[in-house]
């Protein structure tokens, strides 16, 4: 890796590591770097996810009650 990085302990089940690591030798990857970009894509989803509610912000808030009553007058339920 070209960037400074920190080390951190982790705890993997079994199986999860095993995978990991075979996962690592076929793809000449180290594991750090499997983990590293699993996290970096998963937090990239969370920004993703906190953008699309920021945009809806304004949009009026429905009740489930509501919703259900509207699925049904529309023929969805």
């Amino acid at each position: 890796m070209t960037t400074r990085t920190k080390r951190a302990t982790i705890y993997l089940d079994p199986e999860l590591h095993k995978a990991l690591r075979l996962k690592a030798v076929e793809t000449f990857r180290s594991v750090s770097e499997i983990v590293n970009d699993a996290v970096r894509e998963a937090l990239s989803e969370d920004a993703e996810d906190i953008a699309a509610f920021e945009e809806r912000i304004k949009e009026p808030s429905i009740s489930y009650d509501e919703m259900v009553k509207r699925l049904k007058e529309n023929g969805r339920l």
